[in-house]
């Protein structure tokens, strides 16, 4: 702690502590070196089950004993078992790993043994004992307490959209949508949650459960109130201009650019601002420049070339980038 005054260690007690760290780590290769020498013999036994979990709980990244665990199961332990005894078997390995993951949350061979331990769920005897049905809903919850400890966490986002996808009986999108609402409310600048809005909104679209052009509109307002809120966080924007690029409205582009332009008088030096006022007035020109003629055309041009100049000042580090676009432009 800051301001705490610290206590000097005896070279009796830095030396303790090495034996005691090298006595640890002598345990660890033997150990491993055992589990790897069973691997290699095909022992499929409780024992060897029983090693790599020592070997898990100390490094978790070791996949090579992950891949050894499950042919153990799949060789050994589920051989001869009852459904019954299976699922038990799995929900252990499945609250297992909800213990690895609180300390390793972002460690993805934990989250792919996960899978695996799903995907092998036996069917239960009836409805009333669903083990399928139970272990999802019980994962979708497991993903969600991931998120409220770091709503920024993109495997466990990944991960929640495997789980949605695989579900039994598949989720609402409404339900998915209100969820990622929430999630963006709290934190506008959650790029993940603003990614899986992406792909909800494509699902039903493609379902035909939504109007694409209706759906565009309502959802501008949300994007605008995180835009607004902060202009120089990318998230919002981003998927702004993914949600003007998967329509082709002329008048959604124009007031658009109007509110845009808008905001850059509140904040002058907003590259983000000034970015997507660039991107949307070339996409205007591209999808409908026959339907305002040649002297409106030449007149986004010229204002186009202009941002992109300011940006080169603005944003330095992407100043060439800035100025092919220019020379495109003005090949045009």
């Amino acid at each position: 702690m800051h301001g705490a005054r610290r206590t000097r260690q005896t070279p009796e007690a830095i030396a303790a502590r090495k034996q005691r760290e090298q006595s640890k780590l002598k345990d660890y290769l033997s150990l491993t070196e055992d589990v790897i020498a069973r691997r290699k013999k095909s022992d499929w036994s409780k024992d060897s089950f029983d090693l790599t979990t020592r070997v898990l709980q100390i490094n978790p990244e070791f996949y090579t004993v992950w891949n050894y665990r499950r042919n153990i199961m799949s060789y050994g332990l589920f051989v001869e078992s009852s459904p019954e005894s299976i699922n038990d078997l799995l929900s252990d390995d499945l609250s297992m790993t909800t213990m690895a993951l609180k300390a390793h949350p972002k460690v993805y061979w934990i989250w792919n043994h996960r899978r695996w331990c799903l995907e092998n769920v036996p069917d239960g005897p009836g409805d009333s004992h669903d083990w399928k049905k139970a272990n999802w809903n019980r994962e979708l919850a497991v993903v969600e307490k991931m998120l409220d400890a770091d709503a920024r966490n993109f495997h466990a986002w990944n991960y929640r959209r495997y789980v949605l996808a695989n579900m039994p009986e598949r989720r609402p999108e409404a339900a998915e949508l209100a969820y990622t609402t929430r999630k963006i409310e709290a934190n506008f600048s959650n790029f993940s949650a603003w990614h899986q809005r992406s792909k909800v909104y494509t699902s039903l679209w493609e379902s035909g459960q939504l109007n694409r052009e209706k759906s565009i509109r309502d959802e501008l307002e949300l994007v605008k109130n995180a835009m607004y809120t902060d202009p120089n966080d990318q998230s919002a924007w981003l998927y702004h201009r993914w949600l003007i690029g998967s329509g082709n409205d002329r008048e959604i582009l124009e007031s658009e650019i109007t509110a845009i332009e808008e905001l850059l008088e509140e904040q002058p030096d907003s590259k983000w601002c000034i970015e997507s006022l660039v991107h949307y007035k070339r996409l205007l020109i591209k999808n409908h420049s026959a339907e305002f003629g040649a002297e409106q055309t030449k007149g986004l041009l010229s204002q186009c070339v202009s941002f992109l100049l300011q940006l080169q000042t603005l944003d330095p580090p992407r100043r060439n980038m800035y100025q092919d676009i220019v020379d495109t432009l003005s090949a045009t």
